[in-house]
């Protein structure tokens, strides 16, 4: 079982952590800060430079820290914050990847999750700290304020659509 949250662990924190990188810097295919606040303004989100580091520093730090299993809950919780905040953004798209959906960050969703409820493993930071297990009620708040989180940035930094702007995806339906 350790071994299998290890690499469940390094694979999605790594990615996350990827994200992170191409909204503040020119690796990883990123286009660098400008290129990361343009993508929030062009998905409709307020803040500009400022949402695009608080992004990529969130995917960036939520990463880094659940590849490491350290703080796991709070890792976790972070995660799915912002990728809650992915997930709407590509809402219109319908969930599959292949139509620009949600499906992938759902994913990452679901695995911070499960990671926060299983716990890191033995191969982790938490757990040569000796803060694991965690509390099962930190874990179960991690889940649920996670994503509330990531709701709760969209309805404050998203500004709505102009009324003659359509989706592509309600553009596709007719």
């Amino acid at each position: 079982m350790d071994t299998g949250l290890l690499i469940l662990r390094l694979m999605a924190g790594l990615l996350i952590a990827g994200h992170g990188v191409q909204k503040v810097s020119f690796r990883l295919g990123g286009n660098g800060v400008a290129g990361g606040t343009e993508e929030f303004r062009h998905d409709g989100f307020r803040g500009g430079r400022i949402t695009a580091l608080a992004a990529g520093g969130s995917q960036l730090g939520a990463g880094l820290f659940l590849a490491a299993g350290l703080f796991t809950p709070a890792a976790a919780m972070a995660a799915m914050g912002v990728m809650t905040v992915a997930s709407t953004v590509k809402w219109h798209n319908g969930l599959w990847v292949q139509n620009d959906g949600y499906e992938y960050p759902m994913v990452l969703v679901v695995v911070s999750a499960v990671l926060s409820l299983t716990g890191p493993g033995r191969w982790s930071v938490d757990h040569l700290l000796g803060v694991t297990p965690w509390p099962l009620w930190v874990c179960v708040a991690a889940v649920v304020i996670g994503p509330v989180s990531g709701l709760l940035t969209r309805a404050v930094l998203h500004r709505p659509a102009p009324s003659g702007r359509r989706t592509p995806h309600a553009q596709a339906a007719d």
